[in-house]
């Protein structure tokens, strides 16, 4: 059975991590999404390091389930070929800067006149309007806007840093994903086709407001500085040089890790008798902790944290979590075969559905590996067709 999203086709000309990872993600689900691409380079993840037989890993791993059809979107002819696909689609995606999809000819009004009920999607980094609308981005520019970089050094008085993986990019695509599901089933409802936004510094400031911003919530008094909850981070050293995290916040979590670690003698310490206290003496609690966690290997602890239920966990590194059998258990690392970059792993999409489990998993296209399919689909005849690779006004690339 086809994936949830069957039926639905994505003229996706999104590039780099924002965009296109949203976008697999919808053709994870069964959607049709078919990339855009500039013929002389493609998207520019294809550049990227980590290659195997001409295939960067950043490119593998965010367009799988697509097709890719290559077309100078500077000429007419390649425009041409557009307007006639979105006619087609039930969605539009763009993530170039604000302004330039409109200069490209191919914005909003242009696109409704072909396709009057299409979901019209825009990803931005900074947003739509504003001072820095129009400004480049990259992810730690909007680590350093939204106040992430803060969030990661703990404290307000503290030196900022940058979480160690491009967060906005990736959080963008997800809410940019979930956007256009919302937007299809408004459709199906009776709503017209319309425009969705998503930018990357919304993605993450809504992101952090769930739970780093306590102080600026209550908009009655004055604004606190943030403090730092601790120094000390709920990773610990083993005897074994092993490393594990533990983290405990209720009553009967706190006393299971008092049995776990043989210390009774701390339920009766005045400054951890309350969750209250315990999280204000949190830098004392967590270096006991530690310094009673150096006493045995990582896994005799975590049997014992385990057997008492205290909530655990070992810290892997990326190549061991491949085969911890959690992660098998639950199937989350796929096996697939690429016909030109070879054996490959990859995550599935988190959600599982039960009535209509997503069945595809086929590679990332090369670069427009499907041009002359997709127009085959949209009616061009075979002269037409290689009128168009010959001419190359419409930017497809010979056949291989």
């Amino acid at each position: 059975m086809a994936g949830p999203l069957a039926g639905v086709r994505v003229v996706d000309l999104t590039a780099m991590v924002s965009g296109p990872l949203g976008t697999m993600w919808l053709a994870d689900q069964g959607a049709d999404v078919i990339k855009i691409e500039r013929p002389d380079t493609g998207d520019y993840t294809r550049l990227a390091p980590n290659q195997r037989h001409g295939f960067s890993a950043g490119f593998l791993n965010n367009n799988r389930n697509k097709r890719s059809m290559a077309l100078d979107l500077s000429q007419p002819a390649g425009r041409e070929v557009l307007l006639r696909l979105v006619r087609e689609a039930d969605v539009f995606v763009q993530n170039f800067r604000p302004g330039v999809i409109e200069r490209m000819g191919l914005g909003e009004d242009v696109i409704r006149q072909h396709a009057p009920d299409i979901i019209y999607t825009s990803v931005s980094g900074f947003g739509f309007t504003g001072p820095y609308a129009a400004k480049p981005v990259y992810d730690p520019l909007i680590q350093a806007l939204s106040g992430l970089a803060t969030v990661q050094a703990g404290s307000d008085q503290a030196r900022p840093r940058l979480v160690r993986t491009i967060l906005p990019d990736k959080l963008t695509g997800v809410a940019m994903a979930q956007a256009v599901s919302a937007a299809l089933f408004a459709r199906e409802r009776g709503a017209p086709g319309q425009h969705v936004r998503v930018s990357m510094l919304d993605a993450v400031i809504a992101f952090l407001w769930s739970s780093d911003m306590a102080s600026q919530t209550f908009a009655d008094g004055d604004i606190s500085q943030a403090e730092a909850a601790s120094f000390i981070d709920l990773i610990y050293e083993t005897a074994d040089g092993g490393h594990i995290s533990v983290a405990v916040q209720t009553d009967r979590e706190w006393e299971a890790l008092t049995r776990a670690l043989d210390t009774p003698d701390w339920l009766d310490d005045p400054r951890f008798s309350t969750p209250a206290l315990r999280h204000d003496n949190i830098d004392e609690r967590l270096a006991m902790t530690q310094e009673r966690l150096r006493a045995r290997g990582a896994e005799e602890w975590l049997s014992r944290l385990e057997a008492e239920g205290v909530p655990c966990a070992p810290v892997l590194t990326r190549s061991q979590l491949l085969d911890h059998p959690q992660i098998a258990a639950n199937a989350i690392v796929v096996a697939s075969e690429h016909p030109q970059a070879g054996p490959l792993r990859q995550a599935r999409t988190p959600a599982v559905f039960s009535a209509t489990p997503a069945e595809r998993f086929e590679g990332a296209p090369g670069l427009g590996a499907d041009t002359r399919a997709v127009l085959a689909e949209l009616g061009y005849g075979d002269d037409a067709i290689e009128s168009l690779v010959s001419t190359d006004t419409a930017g497809v690339p010979p056949r291989q």
